[in-house]
């Protein structure tokens, strides 16, 4: 997470959950629509803002579905019933909760079916921390000091329920003012113990059958083969060291199994929406990482870098974004020149850009850049179109660049303002269907800082091209 502002540690630590105190509001509550479309103040697309006020939103992490399985809503974390989920229509524009009882780090809907996972803390969790620290977390209905915010990935660690919301049931009843209570939307599909410590990462595998999570260094530890020799700590942010591990839940028999262990700290999990079993994740320092990406088989059979990387190379933000491919960022936010306590990456004196790793072949095409003297000066986080066809970044001016993969060509999509006080970044992630692109942005923000959700057009023209036509130079 290249960027030397304390405050934007936010990008890599996603799971970390402001800790507040949870209103008495029912899921399947509905607020009013807030949908408004504005043009990009310098490339004139049309920007669909899903929602308009300060209200602590922000969006899930890219490494992570955004819409649900029928494409019409977005889930978002949100303040507006502090410690809840909701989901906003793209439609109409209506903002609906969807938790009632908290959740903590990673909102995981599903590819196929209508559900929503997370973790959430066991009253025996929730008991455990109050007692420790006097204050509940979030969800709890506990009085609790509302400026206040979790300690480390994830919150406290202590029993784990993963839980499951009923979508299609709670939306549709929510449309129809048939509202009932949270039991019959909510499932708890099983617990993790204490002792395998999970914290804020969370991901469904593809088949819906299975939660793959991370666990702590003590329980990790009794796993990693004894000539293994524990990572310390990398870079200033003192992250990164091990062990730590992944494990299953059996999603329909709360059955868990331990998956692998490995010397760092992981961080970032995430699954193949396409292929059952397979999953992607980082070695987690705050930064540059010497060796970012990783993938392994649900099995713990298949355990490789991704992309390996050298030390000049700063790696980081990958994302799943097709059967076969993986997008992620080569940074090059520094000068040659300059000094960091990162070593010596992140410069512009090697390649750098958008990379995409194909999972079969393990080969990977840099397919485009920052242009050359930018005030952006690098790409930074990366997504990419399902079908293939394009892909897309963020830059360090929180502005949007489109690439077509076929051409080459890449434009400045959206400049938003380019509000560098936003309280995060845009984080891009394309729809299914190809289309569109949510980000999150402070562009409204009176304060500079707020965000809001967004949804941001592939150009019409675009649309129309033919996959796979190239263009001769020179010409239109």
């Amino acid at each position: 997470m290249p960027h030397s502002s304390a405050r934007l540690i936010v990008c890599g630590i996603t799971a970390t959950l402001a800790l507040t105190v949870a209103a008495p509001a029912q899921i399947g509550r509905r607020f009013p629509s807030e949908k408004r479309i504005v043009p990009d103040p310098v490339t004139g697309v049309p920007l669909t803002f899903l929602t308009t006020q300060p209200a602590g939103d922000s969006k899930i992490y890219p490494t992570h579905h955004q819409w649900t399985a029928d494409g019409k809503w977005v889930v978002f974390r949100s303040s507006r019933v502090p410690g809840q989920a909701m989901a906003v229509n793209e439609a109409n524009g209506a903002i609906v909760q969807v938790t009632e009882g908290g959740y903590t780090g990673m909102l995981c809907l599903a590819d196929r079916t209508m559900n929503l996972y997370f973790l959430r803390p066991t009253p025996a969790a929730e008991g455990a921390m109050v007692a420790k620290t006097g204050v509940p977390p979030a969800g709890s209905t506990a009085p609790a000091p509302a400026t206040l915010e979790r300690q480390g990935r994830g919150g406290p660690r202590g029993p784990m329920q993963v839980v499951r919301v009923d979508l299609a049931r709670l939306l549709a009843d929510s449309d129809a003012g048939n509202l009932q209570g949270a039991g019959v939307y909510e499932h708890v599909c099983g617990i993790i113990p204490t002792e395998l410590g999970a914290g804020g990462d969370l991901a469904i595998d593809a088949s819906e059958h299975f939660a793959y999570f991370r666990v702590a260094r003590e329980a990790a530890a009794r796993h990693l083969p004894p000539e293994t020799k524990p990572e310390p700590a990398f870079g200033p942010r003192a992250l990164g060291a091990g062990p730590t591990g992944l494990a299953s839940m059996d999603l329909r028999t709360g059955e868990i199994r331990h998956i692998i262990s490995v010397p760092f700290q992981i961080g970032h999990v995430q699954t193949n929406p396409w292929v059952p079993g397979e999953i992607v994740f980082c070695w987690e320092t705050g930064g540059k990482a010497p060796q970012r990406t990783w993938t392994v088989r649900s099995d713990g059979t298949g355990l490789r870098l991704l992309y390996p990387e050298a030390p000049y190379e700063w790696v980081t933000h990958e994302a799943v974004i097709t059967r076969d491919e993986v997008a992620l960022a080569i940074v090059g936010h520094r000068r040659i020149d300059s000094p960091s306590e990162w070593g010596p990456a992140g410069t512009a004196e090697h390649p750098t850009g958008l990379g995409i790793v194909n999972l079969r072949t393990r080969e990977m095409r840099i397919v485009s850049q920052v242009p050359f003297g930018d005030p952006g000066r690098s790409v930074w986080h990366v997504h990419g179109s399902p079908d293939g066809r394009w892909a897309v970044a963020d830059d360090f001016q929180y502005r949007l660049w489109l690439t077509d993969r076929h051409t080459g060509e890449t434009v400045l999509l959206a400049d938003l303002g380019h509000r560098t006080t936003a309280a995060d970044h845009l984080h891009p992630t394309f729809s299914s269907d190809s289309t569109r692109i949510e980000i999150q942005t402070a562009m409204l923000a009176e304060d500079g800082r707020s965000l809001n959700l967004c949804v941001v057009p592939v150009p019409a023209a675009w649309l129309q091209r033919s996959p796979g036509q190239r263009r001769l130079v020179g010409t239109p």
